[in-house]
C-alpha cells in the first residue's frame, strides 16, 4: 500500500476534474479524496496498490475531456489507511 499526494494545475476548476477522478479512482480501487484550492488547483491524496495508483497518476496527467492539465507534482506521503474516495468541497 502507498500514498500520494498530487496537485493538479491548469484549467482544472470547473470542468468537473473532482467528479471524474472519483469515477477514475473508484474504477482503480483507489482511497482518498480531492479537493479544489484556492489558488485554482485540485489537491488529490489517494492511496492504493502502487501498479493502480501509477495508472491513476497517469490519468490525472490528461484529466476529463474539458480540462487542461499543465502540470501534475506527485509527492509521495504515509499511507493511512484510507477507506472509499471522495470530494471534499
Amino acid at each position: 500500500m502507498k500514498q500520494y499526494t498530487i496537485i493538479v494545475s491548469g484549467k482544472v476548476q470547473g470542468v468537473f476534474f473532482r467528479a471524474t477522478t472519483k469515477q477514475k479512482a473508484d474504477e482503480l480501487n483507489i482511497s482518498g479524496f480531492a479537493r479544489n484550492e484556492p489558488d485554482g488547483c485540485v489537491y488529490i491524496r489517494a492511496e492504493g496498490e502502487e501498479e493502480n495508483l501509477q495508472a491513476f497518476i497517469a490519468w490525472c496527467h490528461l484529466g476529463p475531456p474539458r480540462a487542461r492539465v499543465d502540470q501534475c507534482i506527485i509527492t509521495a506521503s504515509i499511507p493511512e489507511g484510507l477507506s472509499g474516495f471522495s470530494i471534499k468541497h
